[in-house]
């Protein structure tokens, strides 16, 4: 008798392995860095002290973080060479840019072939100063502007906005900026994330293992929901026409986006942090009328929370990316920036223990075909 087939799709409630970077409880809406809530780090940590946790283990001290912020610091400038290649590739996608240009830096660092746990840590830190020099040196680019150098004077997100923007940002911006990269920076098994240890498996070095995070980022059913949840609101325009809107979508089977999620049965945590921050940006910059919209559109949905759909993090994201004036094509790119410390963190936790990830598929084929010369081949 042949042996029966138990086919897991997607994977869907498979343990790959045992993990102490995150944790999630999708009945109860929990999530947890290291054992840190979500809510505890959103209201009081920095993203840099978040970055520290991921790769580190534990939050730091007034002299470890002093430390490794300096060295983020230090790293934020690019190889002129990179430059030039992301002057040459331009007219991409950001994400592809951003994924062309890690490439590259791994023929820069020093590190490189190193695979100890010490230099993947110096390598993750220059990747995580890197990221945001990239995004924005692009963004520059690619509307005839000249790159802003970075600032070792700012820290992660006012640089980042910064260099994106040739000013100074407010302390609210800037503030928004990192709070959104903290609610970013980590997701246990996500597609990119399982990616990132899918190429660490190999014992392929941190760079290319990162590079596959990128890859599998761009797809829309992982990173790109934020985008479209602001064209989304952009298209119904005015709060009153968001109820008879969605209900027209969902009458054609149609996904309303930032909505529903594949581990969450209930409200996503990280999105009421959001929220709060998108009425807060509203109010500030004069227009509420976005953020009316989002609500209007929340309240839509509520007759799918019996089915677990409930909003998410890319819902809010995209309303605050809008606020702080980026344009939608840089959202994917951002969603990076932050999620690079726990990508980082991902890798070097199966480079430690390391069993090569390679599930099996059961072949569904026809079985023993004979093999016909082409010319008696109808």
């Amino acid at each position: 008798m042949a042996e029966q087939v138990v086919l897991h799709r997607g994977l869907k409630g498979i343990y790959l392995d045992a993990t102490r970077i995150c944790h999630i409880d999708g009945e109860k809406g929990i999530l947890l860095y290291r054992g840190y809530s979500i809510h505890d780090l959103a209201q009081n940590a920095t993203f840099e002290e978040v970055c520290y946790l991921l790769l580190y283990g534990d939050l730091p001290n007034r002299q470890q973080l002093a430390e490794f912020d300096a060295a983020l610091r230090a790293s934020r400038t690019l190889p002129s060479a990179v430059l030039d290649i992301i002057r040459s590739v331009k007219d991409a996608h950001p994400l592809d840019v951003l994924r062309t240009a890690v490439s590259a830096l791994s023929a820069f660092d020093p590190d490189v072939k190193e695979m100890t746990t010490e230099a993947n840590l110096r390598k993750g830190t220059r990747l995580i100063a890197q990221f945001p020099t990239i995004v924005a040196t692009h963004e520059r680019m690619r509307n005839g502007l000249e790159p802003v150098p970075p600032r070792e004077d700012l820290n992660h997100a006012a640089n980042f906005l910064w260099m994106l923007k040739g000013e100074e940002p407010d302390a609210d911006s800037a503030k928004a900026m990192d709070l959104d990269f903290i609610l970013h920076a980590e997701h246990s098994s996500n597609a990119s994330a399982f990616a990132v240890r899918v190429a660490a498996s190999t014992m392929a070095d941190l760079h290319a293992a990162i590079v596959a995070g990128i890859a599998a980022l761009k797809g829309p059913l992982h990173g790109g929901a934020a985008e479209a949840v602001i064209e989304m609101a952009e298209e119904i325009g005015e709060p009153e026409r968001a109820e008879a809107w969605v209900k027209e979508q969902l009458a054609q089977g149609k996904r309303i986006m930032g909505f529903g999620h594949r581990v969450y049965k209930t409200e996503d945590p990280r999105a009421r942090h959001l929220r709060e921050l998108a009425k807060r940006l509203g109010e500030k910059f004069g227009d509420p009328k976005t953020f009316q919209i989002m609500t209007a559109i929340e309240r839509a949905m509520e007759p799918l929370r019996a089915k677990g759909i409930y909003v998410n993090v890319d819902f809010y994201a995209g309303c605050i990316y809008h606020y702080l004036g980026i344009p939608a094509d840089l959202y994917i790119p951002i969603f990076a920036i932050g999620r690079i410390p726990g990508w980082v963190a991902h890798a070097i936790e199966q480079y430690a223990d390391n069993v090569l990830i390679r599930p099996l598929l059961h072949y569904v084929g026809p079985m023993e075909r004979q093999f016909v010369p082409i010319d008696r081949r109808g």
